[in-house]
Order: C-alpha cells, then structure tokens, then sequence
C-alpha cells in the first residue's frame, strides 16, 4: 500500500469554502450550456437554416460526449488529486463551448465542438462532488445542495448574459465570451478552495495511507467496490429512476422557451421563464438538501419526482401560471441533483463514488439526451408538444416507485463526523478507516464520534 509522510496537521478546516468554490467554479460549467441552450435555438436556425431538431439535438451530441467522459473520469476519480483533474477539464471545456461560435453551417461540423463541450465537461462534475462529500457526511445533502444550489443561480442567471450577449454581439461571439468567462472563474475558483479531506497524493496520484506524527492513518473510505456495487438492486434503482427524471425535466428545459412561444408568449416572456426555472431550481436544491439530511430519501425523492407532473398540466399563458407551472419542474430538477449523491453514498458507500456516480450521472445524461430529442422530433413531425407530455409524465410515475423502494441505507450518518472532519480531518480519516475494516470484518463498527 502507497503511503506518505506528513506531519501533525490538526487544524481548523473550513469544509463549507470547498463546496462553495466547487458550486461557483460548476456554476459557469456544462449547466450554463445547457441552461441557456434554449436561447440559442432560433438564432441559431434562423442563421445557419437548421430545423430545432438539428439545434436541439446539439445537446443531445453533447451529452453523448459526456457519457464517454464519464465512463473515462469515473475510472479517475477516486485515484488523483481532484484539482489534476478540474483544471484542465474547466480549461477545455470552455475552449469548446466557445469554438461552436466559430463553425459553418454544416450539421455535421456544427456537431463537433459540441461533443467536445460535453466530454470534457465530464471532468467538471464528479471530481468536484466527490471533493464536497468526503468533508461532509451529517450535511451532506446540504453540502450538495449548496453546489448545485449556486450552479441553479448561475442557471438563473446564464439566461440572462446569453440574452444580452446574443443581442449585443451575435450567437457567435455570445459563445466566445461565455467560453472566457467559464475558464477565468472556474480554474481561479477551484485553484483557491477546492481540494478533498485528507486528501494526500504523490505527483496527483492519490495514496491510500499516510504516516502523521509516526504512526500510520489509513486513507480508505468504508463502501463497496464498483462491481459489488454492480449487483445491488440499490445501483440500479438509482441509475435508472433518475435518469427516467432526466428525460422528463432536461427536454422540459431545453424546449421551455420554444415551446411557450408557440403557445403565445412573447419571447421576452418566454425567456423570462428559464430564469424562474433556475431559481427554483436554486431553491430546491438549498431547501431539498436540508430536509433530505433530515427525512429519509425514499421518502422526499417520490414527492419532488412526481411535482413536475402538477407543472405539466399548467404550461399555458399568462405568464403568472406558466411561471408557477415552471417552478413545480424546477424545485424538482434542483432537489434531484441533491438525491444523486447522497443515494450513492448512503446506499453504496464512499469507497468506490466516482467509478459509481460516472456510471449513474451516464444514464441519467442518456436519458436527459433523449428528452430533448424526443420533444424535438414531436414538434417536427407532429406540429406540436402536446402528444409527447403524457408520456413524460408516465416515466416520471416510474422514477417515483424505483427511488421510492429502494429501502433503509445501508451507510448512515456518522453522529458528529462534520465537527471533527472541520478540527482534524485525518483524525476523521481514522473513523472511516475502522468502518471500512468493520465492512470486511476488521476493526470497530462505530456510528458515533465527538468533536
């Protein structure tokens, strides 16, 4: 086993500065491309001639990218440093997002740099959640919650620029200075604040033990292995409830402003609703990772998967109505990134999170890909969204039942882990270690530590 030599480092840590950075750093990340995509679908049309399914469907070739990026980071992850990883995925992400402004108006070519946004997008997620999660576990859902709660305000807010820089500039250079602002604030974001606890490497390398005021500290954390993890009805309910949600809630998002047009909102208005979109999406991520820290999450997940079935039947003007509509689906988009990475924690473990969550975060960017897709070719070979929606709402009642019956955790909470992670995160590194030898039969089993 790799080890390193450290000395004493018992001192106060501020944990919730690494989900902060890590939420600033994503805010300005794929979610700003997927957020304001819908803006970008007639302009884009209208000069390069492609129909909406082509424009669209951009998104769905950028989470096809994503998926393979997963499949790469996820094998990553849990074995460097989080910031070898984060900067450079930040880096060449934003070169992407900016190099769709500089395509002709072939579909194929157009394509290209959007695969690209989304594969290199991958390296911005995980690496970033798994530093989060691993200083928090009583606030965990919170933690996470703050991150994605920032990323919805950036969502909020990614609208808002793309608008203006779309009527200033042009959708080209739009795309240009979206790519600069991207790269500047995420690579200083993560450089300042993001690292995981404990986290001890060797050129980026991460090792599993360190030796601290001559004594050994194993590093590894309790849960477990990927193929274990792989033969648990737990996997499976998560990957493929969540991903029924994606389809439902992402092809929402990306054909909110289209769709809302055609039913007789002037585009200003129509545009103004992907605003209320990230805001609730903000306050469901905040207020979602608060209750589910406290409320079992088979039992909040149903509530908020089956919330945007209440939206649906109330997408019409006026604007009043259809911003309520819209909040319903956007609390529930928020509050889902909070379920993620709790429900992968809590029902299979620490040890292997990033070889598990690529996989989950896979499935459910496949099915937020065909959601867009599907309402896409809905309006082009049909002439309208309608026929599509109760079909949506179906694979929301699916997703519902699969988190709902996923049963007790099998990792809970460690009483008093967060206190003690912020005072000395190795000493907290000792208490996962003794729970990872208990799950093998080694060491003590406890559930509580004091700060």
């Amino acid at each position: 086993m790799s080890s390193v030599t450290q000395p004493v480092t018992a001192r106060r840590h501020r944990p919730w500065r690494v989900a902060v950075g890590a939420g600033t750093a994503n805010a300005v990340g794929p979610q700003m491309y997927l957020a304001t995509t819908g803006l970008f679908v007639l302009p884009i049309a209208e000069s390069t001639g492609f129909g909406r399914t082509t424009v669209t469907g951009a998104y769905s070739v950028a989470a096809a990218g994503m998926v393979i990026g997963l499949i790469i980071v996820s094998r990553l992850v849990d074995r460097y440093a989080a910031r070898y990883l984060l900067v450079p995925g930040f880096v060449l992400f934003a070169a992407s997002m900016a190099a769709i402004g500089l395509v002709p108006p072939v579909e194929a070519v157009f394509f290209v740099p959007c695969f690209f946004v989304g594969f290199f997008g991958a390296a911005t997620t995980i690496p970033a959640t798994r530093a989060v999660v691993s200083w928090f576990d009583n606030n965990r859902a919170l933690a996470v919650g703050v991150v994605t709660g920032i990323i919805g305000l950036g969502a909020a807010l990614g609208p808002l620029l793309a608008g203006a820089l779309i009527d200033g500039v042009g959708w080209r250079q739009a795309y240009g200075w979206m790519g600069l602002i991207a790269a500047v604030v995420s690579v200083t974001t993560v450089t300042l604040f993001v690292r995981a606890r404990a986290e001890r490497h060797v050129r980026g390398r991460l090792v599993q033990e360190t030796r601290v005021d001559g004594r050994d500290v194993s590093l590894e954390l309790p849960g477990l292995t990927f193929r274990e993890a792989l033969r648990t009805r737990q996997f499976w309910g998560i990957a493929v409830g969540l991903g029924m949600v994606g389809v439902v809630v992402v092809g929402l998002q990306v054909h909110l402003v289209p769709m809302m047009t055609d039913r007789g909102l002037d585009d200003d208005a129509a545009g103004r609703l992907l605003v209320v979109f990230g805001l609730a999406s903000l306050v469901g991520r905040v207020v979602g990772g608060l209750i589910i820290d406290r409320v079992h999450a088979a039992i909040v997940g149903p509530i908020v998967i089956l919330a945007p079935i209440a939206g649906m039947f109330f997408l019409e003007p006026p604007f009043t109505t259809t911003a309520a509509a819209v909040a319903f689906i956007g609390v529930a988009f928020g509050i889902e990134g909070d379920l993620l990475a709790l429900l992968i924690t809590r029902y299979l473990g620490m040890r292997s999170f990033g070889r598990l969550v690529g996989p989950v975060q896979a499935m459910f960017i496949l099915g937020s890909a065909v959601g867009p897709l599907l309402l896409g070719l809905g309006y082009d070979q049909l002439g309208s969204y309608d026929p599509v929606i109760p079909f949506l709402m179906g694979m929301l009642v699916i997703g519902a039942v699969l988190i709902g019956t996923l049963g007790r955790y099998n990792y809970p909470a460690v009483t008093g882990f967060d206190r003690l992670a912020a005072s000395d995160e190795l000493a907290a590194a000792e208490v996962l270690g003794d729970l990872a030898g208990a799950g093998r039969g080694e060491g003590s089993s406890r559930r509580d530590v004091r700060a």
